[in-house]
């Protein structure tokens, strides 16, 4: 049975990938793709629906973001969302022009509840506007039906030829009854079925694994990060011991870390498959030897990765296929999928494949977002420590010592953080905080320890809330948890005679130190 589909069209808008999670959400599967699409590809991939994004432009000036009005006729429902709202009514005959209130932020909308929109909302809902244009005349056929104070048409739609146009966003969590009018969108006028859940994907795509791969063999490099671990385990659940898993230990990895990948994916752990454990800590270390500039240290832990990855992947020899651990975010923000093209200056695998010997490479999780791949992970047995593991840089500690990396102040920093991530789960804190961690800055200062004086490093704690790690708030952690953490790490680290808290946003500042 073939899967249902909705697209997003992306015009721009930042929310993009906001659109296709929440439709995941209902159950429903959900890609993005340009608003350059060609419609005769839309066409092909017969989708029960399709949503128009925001965007930055004005539908009506000369080069802005448009689609031809037959997608307007195919008789597949269409929902304009923001910018896609405006074009939906520009291109149909409606006008558009320039507010004479700008609006943005929550506003009261009052909705006509009759709408298969609007189902069991409530007649007056705070929704999240963020618009400098306005509809000032509905397309021929359309009738409003949401409006505010100042924007005569919030909503207006075209029910008998499934039109649908929102000028707020429902996506987002600051609309209260958003995902209600989505999930109306995708039921009610889309008459999808919502049976694309998680246990599915997993048969499914071991079906696909053990089709495409048959007897061949598959190398992954296991960083021992989120994404690599669940498809370690998805791949082990579908080839057994056709997977070798190589896991460089560089040294610079959380403490224990190294040991509890081990566990789960080693001799004697809950999955078939086989495990290449590198302790390549000394190796590092005196690459590292000296260096002090962050983007060096980036560079010279990347490359030594594929170094070592090589010299294993020798040893092996020629493999079939190589297994990356891409998801859904990393391929639209290659500019693969949306409009709204971000290249990460560092992937996963940076490089890899040129030093590999194998003929095709396979992703089995490139179609889900992060808390989606979580949800694999827990599907497949992982253990809960691993799949809620907090992000990490691909490099490292090293980017969390700053200056020079040496032994002991990855000994340094790994106690701290660990001490720190202990008190922070004891206090019932861990699933409400997005990203902690220690750093250990390059200061060192004067202390007084017991009757002795100290000349020792001072440890930074963080600790963010983030919707999309793109913009972040410190979080508050309440004082006597920081203090019992200050307390810990004074006492039972050695080297460390001063704890810090960083209260910096993201922007100006990073969430990482480097």
């Amino acid at each position: 049975m073939e899967k249902e589909l909705v697209i997003v069209l992306d015009f721009g808008g930042q929310y993009n990938q906001l659109v296709a999670r929440r439709v995941r959400e209902c159950n429903v599967y959900c890609e993005i793709y340009s608003y350059k699409t060609d419609i005769s590809k839309i066409k092909k991939m017969n989708p029960k629906g399709i949503i128009l994004t925001g965007g930055p432009n004005s539908c009506y000036e000369e080069g802005a973001p448009t689609y031809s009005k037959e997608l307007f006729e195919m008789g597949i429902p269409v929902l304009g969302l923001c910018y896609g709202a405006q074009l939906m009514m520009h291109v149909l005959g409606g006008k558009v022009e320039t507010a004479p209130v700008r609006e943005y932020g929550k506003i009261e909308v009052s909705v006509n509840q009759k709408s298969p929109l609007f189902t069991d909302v409530s007649e007056k809902t705070i929704c999240w506007m963020s618009h400098n244009d306005y509809i000032s005349n509905v397309a021929p056929g359309f009738e409003i039906c949401a409006n505010t104070a100042d924007c005569p048409v919030a909503a207006a739609q075209n029910p008998e030829q499934k039109l649908y146009a929102i000028q707020f966003h429902p996506e987002v969590l600051h609309t209260v009854e958003g995902m209600k009018m989505l999930s109306n969108f995708v039921y009610n006028v889309c008459h999808c079925s919502g049976d694309w859940k998680m246990d599915a994907f997993v048969e499914s795509q071991i079906q696909a694994i053990r089709e495409k791969v048959g007897n061949g063999k598959v190398l992954l490099a296991l960083s021992g990060g989120v994404d690599s671990s669940v498809l370690a385990a998805l791949l082990s659940r579908a080839i057994g011991k056709q997977l070798t898993c190589v896991f460089v230990d560089h040294g610079l990895l959380r403490k224990n870390e190294g040991d509890e990948v081990e566990q789960v994916f080693g001799k004697g752990g809950t999955f078939d498959l086989n495990f290449v454990r590198v302790n390549a800590q000394e190796r590092y270390y005196k690459k590292l030897e000296g260096v002090t500039e962050p983007e060096s240290k980036r560079k010279i832990i990347g490359e030594e990765f594929i170094r070592v990855f090589e010299e294993e992947a020798k040893k092996i020899g020629a493999v079939d296929f190589l297994a990356q651990g891409t998801i859904y975010p990393d391929v639209v923000e290659s500019g693969l999928g949306g409009e709204s093209a971000v290249i990460k200056s560092h992937h996963n695998v940076g490089g890899l494949p040129d030093y590999v010997d194998f003929k095709e490479i396979i992703e089995p999780l490139r179609d889900l977002f992060k808390d989606e791949v979580r949800k694999v992970g827990l599907e497949l047995g992982l253990p809960e420590y691993l799949v809620f593991r907090q992000p990490f840089p691909g490099p490292g500690l090293g980017i969390r010592i700053i200056g020079e990396v040496t032994a002991e102040k990855v000994r340094i920093v790994q106690d701290a953080d660990f001490i720190y991530r202990e008190e922070i789960a004891k206090a019932g804190l861990d699933k409400e905080i997005n990203q902690y961690f220690a750093a250990l800055t390059n200061m060192r200062s004067v202390g007084v320890m017991g009757d002795e004086r100290t000349y020792d490093y001072a440890v930074a704690l963080r600790a963010v809330k983030t919707i999309d790690f793109m913009t972040a708030e410190s979080a508050e952690i309440p004082w006597s948890v920081l203090q019992t953490v200050m307390n810990r790490i004074i006492n039972e680290v050695k080297g460390v005679n001063r704890v810090f808290y960083d209260l910096t946003s993201k922007p100006p500042g990073t969430i990482e130190f480097e």
